[in-house]
């Protein structure tokens, strides 16, 4: 299944997407649209079981249309259904049937999160051919080996934006804007020390992301990465939650960015160093990881901060970043005041 959350007549709600036969057919004035056509379908409201706001719903598709489906309110929002478990998780596919249909047209989608616990929970250095680019490129930063372990960082929850939304971008704040293609996993059970052999029993599923950094930030405040990695609205989310029984192949996931058009980053998520499994036992040493946490998992190579010229990212420019899978998130960076006049 496939979560997500979008907007519906000028009202923000959760959504979820997913292919599944359990939707109802098109009208018949519908039904000839080509296999590039959209449609959304919407739920009963039973708007006297919660107020207004924020619901949960279910994209699905079949051979020559995709439907989003708003699940009713008791259901709760995406947020809701990752803290709810199993039980929260099937009551959400079985709301499915009976949907209304709308084309997707109609409907913005968002990030699928809203409400977070804490910091997004960071992995760097995961793809050792993005750790190699950069050697010597860190500005008297680099360490001293390939790391053993993984090294995590975190960013602001504020930094969140949807998969179409504008990435927000101010050159008096920095001028080396970067890209990063990421999985992002969201944890589903709550777990301290867990061992790696359960850890993929604690996932809840996985989204595409893209960790905007700013280099010079990033370089500036003695090392560390919270600075450079969490300037408001600068990264994109989504477009869907993708639960983790959907996903056959975890070490097959392609992981790829373009900006304006050309390809900068394509590598598999077997080539990072430490598994999504190796990645929340080391995190969770100790610590306890929580239902709706989101861990990004490392970017590989191709960043603009290590190519020779340098790239990096400008007002205008389009950037497109996807995961097998998992969805396409498309962004414009957009000149936006983040400094107060």
């Amino acid at each position: 299944m496939k979560l997500a959350s979008l907007t519906v007549d000028g009202v923000r709600r959760a959504a979820a997407v997913d292919a599944t036969d359990r939707f109802v057919s098109l009208p018949p004035k519908d039904a000839r649209r080509n296999e590039t056509d959209r449609s959304v379908a919407l739920l009963p409201g039973h708007d006297r079981v919660r107020p207004a706001g924020p619901r949960a719903g279910h994209v699905g598709s079949n051979e020559t249309d995709r439907f989003v489906a708003l699940l009713p309110r008791h259901v709760g929002t995406v947020d809701d259904i990752v803290r709810g478990g199993t039980a929260a998780v099937d009551a959400a596919r079985a709301a499915v049937a009976g949907a209304e249909i709308r084309p997707l047209s109609e409907v913005r989608l968002e990030s699928p999160l809203h409400r977070f616990n804490r910091d997004i929970l960071c992995t760097g250095w995961n793809y050792l051919d993005h750790f190699e680019e950069s050697r010597g490129k860190r500005e008297g930063q680099d360490p001293v080996s390939v790391p053993e372990r993984p090294t995590f960082f975190t960013k602001g929850p504020d930094t969140v934006i949807g998969p179409t939304d504008d990435i927000a971008y101010d050159p008096d704040i920095s001028t080396s804007w970067d890209y990063e293609a990421e999985i992002a996993m969201v944890i589903g059970r709550d777990g301290r020390s867990i061992p790696e052999e359960k850890a993929l029993e604690h996932v809840f599923g996985f989204l595409v992301a893209n960790d905007v950094s700013q280099r010079d930030l990033q370089r500036a405040h003695g090392g560390q990465w919270l600075k450079g990695k969490s300037l408001d609205a600068t990264m994109p989310l989504g477009p869907w939650l993708t639960t983790a029984d959907e996903i056959d192949d975890l070490a097959g996931l392609q992981v790829q960015c373009e900006v304006n058009g050309r390809l900068l980053q394509n590598a598999s998520s077997g080539q990072m160093a430490f598994s999504f499994a190796r990645i929340i036992a080391e995190l969770s040493h100790g610590m306890t990881l929580r239902a709706g946490d989101v861990i990004l998992t490392g970017t590989p190579s191709g960043v603009g901060n290590a190519r020779e010229p340098q790239i990096f990212l400008r007002d205008g420019d389009v950037v497109v970043t996807r995961v097998s899978g998992l969805g396409e998130l498309r962004n414009t960076v957009t000149l936006t005041q983040l400094t107060w006049e």
